[in-house]
């Protein structure tokens, strides 16, 4: 199953072309112009034709009272032959025309909705990330220039909100942590006390356990806000490196498990937050691992395809009906009702906000025999622009230097 992002669809060439404001104002002056040359066209037949009648009426007229007509059936022909020919003629002339008028119709209303495709190419750009950039549209105050200026002013109201919520999270980081770091610094104080009786000690205990409760749920909340609040910055990332770093981690619950691993490591980098891509990976792994079941199987794997870093995580568990897989990558969602040490339902939802800020998608599957399968695939990063460099000049005997690679960390 594909957890839904908006996309766009993908156009085919089988298709009409979309009908764009420039395309419909190009044929509407095209039409305004073939109807009035058409019009105009009938009215000079019109006039020529009545014209010519009256012209043969005043022949016939003279000949009716002896002057001289020499010629006039001759004329006569001629003039029936011209208004023959003007029909065909001024249609052959409409149609040069009209194909001449519908280009600069073309050109005319490309150029008057020039400022549309500055606005679209503009918003599409703008992110969470860049929402300091703004239209600024030149030219004459109309309703286009009105529109350019009604995104800006949406866009400052933005990221003023952005700006807002990125330092209530800053604060709530701090203030929410300091609290509970203090009341776990007085419970380890009074369990170190030799003197504490046992009652006193279990009682001690079961605060701290749920100390340490409170500070995974706020770490979570924080993280999905600041992870929803988009992203402050993008660096190299290698999905492999991670993963490994990972995997090590949890070697001693999937040992005590008993979990079957199956890991492909390769490499895979991509442009991110190094810190919420760590989270990503660590939320899939530790859910892979907390809902598995003894002796069941972990399948993780890192690679490109496509240019495209992806991340797979496969695991045992129980079954998951088909109709609630989209439901688990919502906030606070669970399969079955909180067990001890069941989490608060905010991995996934972790997940799915991390990978939406990094233009990520994810397919998720749950088997038929039980267990969830995850795949998460990163967007390419962009291809750094090459440039023309002379090679250095190489002097002295450097024999052993060439060829060599540079160490890579954890080869």
């Amino acid at each position: 199953m594909r957890i839904p992002r908006p996309r766009l669809a993908s156009s085919s060439w089988l298709r009409l072309p979309r009908p764009t404001a420039r395309l419909r104002l190009a044929a509407l002056y095209g039409l305004l112009f073939v109807v009035g040359a058409a019009a105009m066209l009938g009215i000079i037949y019109l006039i020529m034709a009545t014209a010519t009648g009256q012209a043969d009426a005043s022949t016939g007229q003279g000949a009716t009272l002896g002057l001289p007509h020499q010629g006039g059936a001759v004329h006569q022909s001629g003039t029936a032959f011209a208004l023959g020919e003007l029909p065909i003629a001024s249609g052959i002339a409409l149609g040069i025309v009209s194909v001449a008028v519908a280009a600069l119709s073309w050109l005319a209303a490309g150029r008057i909705l020039r400022p549309l495709a500055t606005i679209t190419a503009t918003a599409r750009r703008i992110s969470a990330t860049s929402l300091h950039e703004r239209l600024s549209l030149p030219g004459p105050a109309d309703e286009l220039k009105d529109l350019g200026d009604t995104l800006d002013d949406l866009f400052d109201r933005l990221e003023a909100s952005f700006e807002a919520q990125r330092h209530f999270v800053a604060n709530a980081s701090h203030e929410l942590r300091t609290p509970l770091t203090a009341d776990r610094t007085v419970l380890q104080v009074a369990l170190d006390d030799p003197a504490a009786s046992g009652p006193l000690r279990a009682v001690g205990e079961e605060l701290l356990a749920s100390n340490t409760e409170q500070e995974r749920l706020i770490e979570a909340l924080l993280t999905l806000a600041s992870s929803e609040g988009g992203l402050d910055h993008r660096e190299p990332v290698d999905l492999s490196v991670i993963t490994g770093e990972l995997m090590l981690a949890q070697r001693h619950e999937i040992g005590r498990l008993g979990l079957r691993v199956e890991a492909t490591a390769k490499p895979a980098s991509l442009q991110g937050d190094p810190v919420l891509v760590e989270r990503l990976v660590a939320n899939l792994i530790d859910n892979a691992v907390k809902h598995n079941v003894p002796g069941g199987c972990l399948q993780v794997s890192t690679g490109t395809s496509h240019g495209r870093a992806t991340l797979s995580v496969s695991s045992t568990g129980p079954v998951i009906p088909p109709a609630e897989v989209g439901r688990l990558f919502q906030p606070f969602q669970r399969l079955h009702p909180r067990r001890n040490g069941n989490g608060h339902g905010l991995g996934l939802s972790i997940v799915r906000a991390i990978a939406i800020a990094h233009d990520a998608d994810i397919t998720a599957d749950a088997p038929p025999g039980g267990g969830l399968a995850v795949t998460v695939t990163f967007p390419a990063p962009p291809v750094p622009r090459t440039a023309t460099v002379s090679p250095p000049q190489i002097s002295g005997n450097r024999t052993g230097q060439a060829g060599r690679r540079p160490a890579i960390p954890g080869a």
